[in-house]
Protein backbone atom coordinates (compact mmCIF):
# COMPACT_ATOMS: atom_id res chain seq x y z
CA UNK A 1 0.00 0.00 0.00
CA UNK A 2 2.83 2.39 0.83
CA UNK A 3 4.17 2.51 -2.72
CA UNK A 4 0.70 3.40 -3.98
CA UNK A 5 0.69 6.69 -2.09
CA UNK A 6 1.25 9.45 -4.71
CA UNK A 7 4.06 11.95 -4.31
CA UNK A 8 1.56 14.81 -4.54
CA UNK A 9 -0.54 13.38 -1.70
CA UNK A 10 0.60 15.95 0.93
CA UNK A 11 -1.03 18.68 -1.17
CA UNK A 12 -4.43 17.03 -0.39
CA UNK A 13 -5.91 17.74 -3.82
CA UNK A 14 -9.62 17.24 -2.92
CA UNK A 15 -9.29 19.91 -0.23
CA UNK A 16 -8.11 22.43 -2.85
CA UNK A 17 -11.68 22.76 -4.17
CA UNK A 18 -12.28 25.22 -1.36
CA UNK A 19 -10.04 27.85 -2.96
CA UNK A 20 -11.85 28.22 -6.32
CA UNK A 21 -15.18 28.10 -4.46
CA UNK A 22 -14.23 31.05 -2.25
CA UNK A 23 -12.39 32.89 -5.01
CA UNK A 24 -15.44 32.54 -7.28
CA UNK A 25 -17.37 34.66 -4.80
CA UNK A 26 -14.66 37.32 -4.69
CA UNK A 27 -14.40 37.49 -8.47
CA UNK A 28 -18.19 37.64 -8.83
CA UNK A 29 -18.44 40.59 -6.44
CA UNK A 30 -15.64 42.36 -8.33
CA UNK A 31 -17.40 41.68 -11.63
CA UNK A 32 -20.64 43.14 -10.28
CA UNK A 33 -18.86 46.23 -8.92
CA UNK A 34 -17.05 46.76 -12.25
CA UNK A 35 -20.26 46.34 -14.20
CA UNK A 36 -22.12 48.74 -11.91
CA UNK A 37 -19.55 51.44 -12.61
CA UNK A 38 -19.52 50.83 -16.36
CA UNK A 39 -16.13 49.16 -16.33
CA UNK A 40 -15.06 45.66 -17.38
CA UNK A 41 -13.35 43.00 -15.34
CA UNK A 42 -9.80 41.98 -16.27
CA UNK A 43 -10.40 38.24 -16.51
CA UNK A 44 -6.70 37.30 -17.00
CA UNK A 45 -5.94 39.12 -13.74
CA UNK A 46 -8.80 37.26 -12.07
CA UNK A 47 -7.36 33.95 -13.23
CA UNK A 48 -3.90 34.88 -11.98
CA UNK A 49 -5.36 35.89 -8.61
CA UNK A 50 -7.12 32.52 -8.34
CA UNK A 51 -3.88 30.70 -9.14
CA UNK A 52 -2.09 32.74 -6.47
CA UNK A 53 -4.76 31.81 -3.93
CA UNK A 54 -4.54 28.17 -4.98
CA UNK A 55 -0.77 28.23 -4.53
CA UNK A 56 -1.24 29.59 -1.00
CA UNK A 57 -3.60 26.71 -0.22
CA UNK A 58 -1.15 24.17 -1.66
CA UNK A 59 1.58 25.70 0.49
CA UNK A 60 -0.29 25.56 3.78
CA UNK A 61 -1.43 21.97 3.11
CA UNK A 62 2.04 20.70 2.20
CA UNK A 63 3.82 22.53 5.01
CA UNK A 64 1.22 21.39 7.54
CA UNK A 65 1.63 17.77 6.40
CA UNK A 66 5.42 18.06 6.65
CA UNK A 67 5.38 19.58 10.13
CA UNK A 68 2.75 17.13 11.42
CA UNK A 69 4.89 14.26 10.15
CA UNK A 70 8.01 15.64 11.82
CA UNK A 71 6.18 16.21 15.13
CA UNK A 72 4.80 12.67 15.12
CA UNK A 73 1.18 13.85 14.99
CA UNK A 74 0.46 11.97 11.76
CA UNK A 75 1.25 8.68 13.47
CA UNK A 76 -1.24 9.32 16.29
CA UNK A 77 -4.35 10.73 14.61
CA UNK A 78 -7.62 8.90 14.08
CA UNK A 79 -7.70 9.43 10.32
CA UNK A 80 -11.04 10.23 8.63
CA UNK A 81 -11.85 11.47 5.10
CA UNK A 82 -11.94 15.00 6.55
CA UNK A 83 -9.27 15.04 9.25
CA UNK A 84 -6.10 13.42 10.50
CA UNK A 85 -3.83 14.19 7.55
CA UNK A 86 -3.45 12.41 4.23
CA UNK A 87 -1.40 9.53 5.64
CA UNK A 88 1.06 9.79 2.74
CA UNK A 89 4.19 10.71 4.70
CA UNK A 90 3.82 8.03 7.40
CA UNK A 91 3.45 5.49 4.58
CA UNK A 92 6.28 6.97 2.49
CA UNK A 93 8.70 8.92 4.73
CA UNK A 94 11.03 9.50 1.80
CA UNK A 95 8.50 12.00 0.42
CA UNK A 96 8.88 14.35 3.41
CA UNK A 97 11.55 16.53 1.77
CA UNK A 98 9.41 16.72 -1.36
CA UNK A 99 6.43 17.90 0.69
CA UNK A 100 8.57 20.62 2.23
CA UNK A 101 9.81 21.66 -1.21
CA UNK A 102 6.28 21.76 -2.63
CA UNK A 103 5.16 23.93 0.25
CA UNK A 104 8.00 26.39 -0.16
CA UNK A 105 7.73 26.58 -3.96
CA UNK A 106 3.98 27.20 -3.73
CA UNK A 107 4.58 29.88 -1.11
CA UNK A 108 7.11 31.49 -3.43
CA UNK A 109 4.60 31.44 -6.30
CA UNK A 110 2.06 33.20 -4.09
CA UNK A 111 4.57 35.88 -3.16
CA UNK A 112 5.63 36.36 -6.78
CA UNK A 113 2.01 36.75 -7.84
CA UNK A 114 1.57 39.60 -5.39
CA UNK A 115 4.84 41.19 -6.40
CA UNK A 116 3.81 41.04 -10.07
CA UNK A 117 0.62 42.99 -9.37
CA UNK A 118 2.61 45.54 -7.34
CA UNK A 119 5.26 45.88 -10.07
CA UNK A 120 2.62 46.37 -12.71
CA UNK A 121 0.67 49.03 -10.84
CA UNK A 122 1.80 50.52 -7.52
CA UNK A 123 -1.66 52.04 -7.07
CA UNK A 124 -2.77 48.70 -5.58
CA UNK A 125 -0.05 48.87 -2.88
CA UNK A 126 -2.18 50.23 0.01
CA UNK A 127 -4.89 47.62 -0.57
CA UNK A 128 -2.74 44.61 -1.51
CA UNK A 129 0.33 44.85 0.70
CA UNK A 130 -1.40 44.40 4.10
CA UNK A 131 -3.41 41.34 3.06
CA UNK A 132 -0.48 39.87 1.13
CA UNK A 133 1.92 40.09 4.07
CA UNK A 134 -0.73 38.83 6.49
CA UNK A 135 -1.45 35.88 4.21
CA UNK A 136 2.21 34.86 3.91
CA UNK A 137 2.64 35.16 7.68
CA UNK A 138 -0.45 33.04 8.27
CA UNK A 139 0.83 30.24 6.01
CA UNK A 140 4.22 30.13 7.74
CA UNK A 141 2.95 30.52 11.31
CA UNK A 142 -0.15 28.32 11.21
CA UNK A 143 1.24 24.93 12.29
CA UNK A 144 4.11 25.94 14.61
CA UNK A 145 2.39 28.86 16.38
CA UNK A 146 -1.27 29.50 15.57
CA UNK A 147 -2.32 25.95 16.52
CA UNK A 148 -1.08 26.62 20.07
CA UNK A 149 -3.70 29.35 20.62
CA UNK A 150 -7.31 28.08 20.50
CA UNK A 151 -9.11 31.24 19.41
CA UNK A 152 -6.45 32.10 16.82
CA UNK A 153 -6.61 28.51 15.60
CA UNK A 154 -10.37 28.88 15.27
CA UNK A 155 -10.24 32.08 13.23
CA UNK A 156 -7.11 31.58 11.12
CA UNK A 157 -8.67 29.35 8.43
CA UNK A 158 -11.61 31.69 7.87
CA UNK A 159 -9.31 34.68 7.87
CA UNK A 160 -7.24 33.12 5.10
CA UNK A 161 -10.13 32.03 2.87
CA UNK A 162 -12.37 34.98 3.71
CA UNK A 163 -10.95 38.47 4.26
CA UNK A 164 -7.42 37.79 3.00
CA UNK A 165 -8.38 36.01 -0.24
CA UNK A 166 -11.37 38.20 -1.02
CA UNK A 167 -9.80 41.53 -0.12
CA UNK A 168 -6.67 40.51 -2.01
CA UNK A 169 -8.85 39.78 -5.03
CA UNK A 170 -10.53 43.16 -4.68
CA UNK A 171 -7.14 44.85 -4.43
CA UNK A 172 -5.82 43.43 -7.72
CA UNK A 173 -9.10 43.67 -9.66
CA UNK A 174 -10.53 46.91 -8.23
CA UNK A 175 -7.49 48.63 -6.70
CA UNK A 176 -9.35 49.04 -3.41
CA UNK A 177 -11.57 47.33 -0.87
CA UNK A 178 -15.25 48.09 -1.25
CA UNK A 179 -17.56 47.91 1.75
CA UNK A 180 -19.54 45.24 -0.08
CA UNK A 181 -16.46 43.03 -0.33
CA UNK A 182 -15.50 43.58 3.30
CA UNK A 183 -18.89 42.42 4.53
CA UNK A 184 -19.24 39.62 1.99
CA UNK A 185 -15.85 38.28 3.12
CA UNK A 186 -17.51 37.37 6.43
CA UNK A 187 -19.42 34.64 4.56
CA UNK A 188 -16.40 32.39 3.86
CA UNK A 189 -14.84 33.56 7.13
CA UNK A 190 -17.59 31.99 9.20
CA UNK A 191 -18.01 28.93 7.01
CA UNK A 192 -14.34 27.96 6.77
CA UNK A 193 -13.79 28.49 10.49
CA UNK A 194 -16.54 25.95 11.06
CA UNK A 195 -15.04 23.58 8.51
CA UNK A 196 -11.77 23.32 10.40
CA UNK A 197 -13.44 23.47 13.82
CA UNK A 198 -15.57 20.38 13.22
CA UNK A 199 -12.67 18.57 11.56
CA UNK A 200 -10.66 19.04 14.77
CA UNK A 201 -13.07 16.92 16.84
CA UNK A 202 -11.52 13.51 16.04
CA UNK A 203 -7.98 14.86 16.53
CA UNK A 204 -8.31 16.22 20.08
CA UNK A 205 -6.30 13.51 21.82
CA UNK A 206 -3.56 13.41 19.19
CA UNK A 207 -3.32 17.22 19.05
CA UNK A 208 -2.92 17.35 22.83
CA UNK A 209 0.06 15.00 22.71
CA UNK A 210 2.04 17.28 20.38
CA UNK A 211 1.22 20.54 22.14
CA UNK A 212 -1.62 21.87 20.04
CA UNK A 213 -4.44 23.69 21.83
CA UNK A 214 -7.57 23.70 19.68
CA UNK A 215 -10.99 24.98 20.68
CA UNK A 216 -12.58 21.51 20.98
CA UNK A 217 -9.75 20.61 23.34
CA UNK A 218 -10.00 23.84 25.33
CA UNK A 219 -13.79 24.09 25.62
CA UNK A 220 -14.64 20.43 25.22
CA UNK A 221 -16.19 19.03 22.05
CA UNK A 222 -19.71 18.96 23.49
CA UNK A 223 -19.53 22.70 24.22
CA UNK A 224 -18.45 23.83 20.75
CA UNK A 225 -21.81 23.63 18.98
CA UNK A 226 -22.79 27.22 20.00
CA UNK A 227 -19.59 28.43 18.31
CA UNK A 228 -20.58 26.55 15.16
CA UNK A 229 -24.05 28.11 15.31
CA UNK A 230 -22.67 31.62 15.89
CA UNK A 231 -20.26 31.40 12.97
CA UNK A 232 -22.86 30.04 10.61
CA UNK A 233 -25.07 32.89 11.77
CA UNK A 234 -22.34 35.44 11.04
CA UNK A 235 -21.86 34.02 7.54
CA UNK A 236 -25.50 34.04 6.49
CA UNK A 237 -26.34 37.35 8.19
CA UNK A 238 -23.41 38.98 6.36
CA UNK A 239 -24.84 37.73 3.07
CA UNK A 240 -28.29 39.10 3.85
CA UNK A 241 -26.83 42.45 4.96
CA UNK A 242 -25.00 42.96 1.67
CA UNK A 243 -28.29 42.55 -0.18
CA UNK A 244 -30.49 44.64 2.14
CA UNK A 245 -28.14 47.54 2.85
CA UNK A 246 -25.39 47.48 0.22
CA UNK A 247 -27.24 46.98 -3.04
CA UNK A 248 -25.87 43.55 -3.88
CA UNK A 249 -28.36 41.88 -6.26
CA UNK A 250 -31.00 39.73 -4.60
CA UNK A 251 -29.91 36.70 -6.59
CA UNK A 252 -26.95 36.42 -4.20
CA UNK A 253 -29.45 35.12 -1.65
CA UNK A 254 -29.30 31.83 -3.55
CA UNK A 255 -26.53 31.07 -1.08
CA UNK A 256 -29.16 30.76 1.65
CA UNK A 257 -30.22 27.42 0.16
CA UNK A 258 -27.54 25.72 2.23
CA UNK A 259 -28.81 27.13 5.53
CA UNK A 260 -30.90 24.03 6.45
CA UNK A 261 -27.86 21.83 5.86
CA UNK A 262 -25.75 24.11 8.07
CA UNK A 263 -28.30 23.89 10.88
CA UNK A 264 -28.28 20.11 10.54
CA UNK A 265 -24.49 20.16 10.96
CA UNK A 266 -24.89 22.05 14.25
CA UNK A 267 -27.49 19.52 15.40
CA UNK A 268 -25.18 16.64 14.54
CA UNK A 269 -22.23 18.26 16.32
CA UNK A 270 -24.33 18.76 19.45
CA UNK A 271 -25.58 15.16 19.46
CA UNK A 272 -22.49 13.24 18.34
CA UNK A 273 -19.53 15.31 19.53
CA UNK A 274 -17.81 12.31 21.10
CA UNK A 275 -18.86 9.70 18.53
CA UNK A 276 -16.67 10.09 15.46
CA UNK A 277 -18.39 7.47 13.25
CA UNK A 278 -21.77 9.11 13.90
CA UNK A 279 -20.25 12.55 13.31
CA UNK A 280 -18.76 11.71 9.90
CA UNK A 281 -21.95 12.40 7.85
CA UNK A 282 -22.19 15.84 9.43
CA UNK A 283 -18.53 16.55 8.67
CA UNK A 284 -19.38 15.74 5.05
CA UNK A 285 -22.37 18.09 5.16
CA UNK A 286 -20.07 20.79 6.53
CA UNK A 287 -17.85 20.38 3.47
CA UNK A 288 -20.89 20.66 1.19
CA UNK A 289 -21.95 23.90 2.91
CA UNK A 290 -18.47 25.37 2.49
CA UNK A 291 -18.23 24.52 -1.20
CA UNK A 292 -21.79 25.23 -2.31
CA UNK A 293 -22.61 28.41 -0.39
CA UNK A 294 -20.03 30.74 -1.99
CA UNK A 295 -20.58 29.17 -5.42
CA UNK A 296 -24.37 29.53 -5.20
CA UNK A 297 -23.96 33.11 -3.99
CA UNK A 298 -21.64 33.90 -6.90
CA UNK A 299 -23.93 32.27 -9.46
CA UNK A 300 -26.97 34.06 -8.08
CA UNK A 301 -25.14 37.38 -8.18
CA UNK A 302 -24.01 36.88 -11.77
CA UNK A 303 -27.43 35.72 -12.90
CA UNK A 304 -29.38 38.58 -11.34
CA UNK A 305 -26.85 41.23 -12.36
Amino acid sequence: MADKQPWWGPVRVPFLLLTPACMALGVAVCWWLARSSGATLAWPDALLAVLGGLAAHVSVNALNEYMDFKSGLDMQTQRTPFSGGSGVLPARPELASGALAMGLVALGWTALTGLYFLWRDLVVLPALMPVGLAGLLLVVAYTPWVTRHPWLCLMAPGLGFGPLMMLGTAAVLQGRWGAEMVVMALLPFGLVNNLLLLNQYPDVDADRRVGRVTLPMWLGKSRCWPVLLAQYGLAYVALVCTVIWMGVPQGALLGLLTLPVALNVVRGAARHADDTPALLPYMGMNVVVNLLTPVLTALGLLWSA
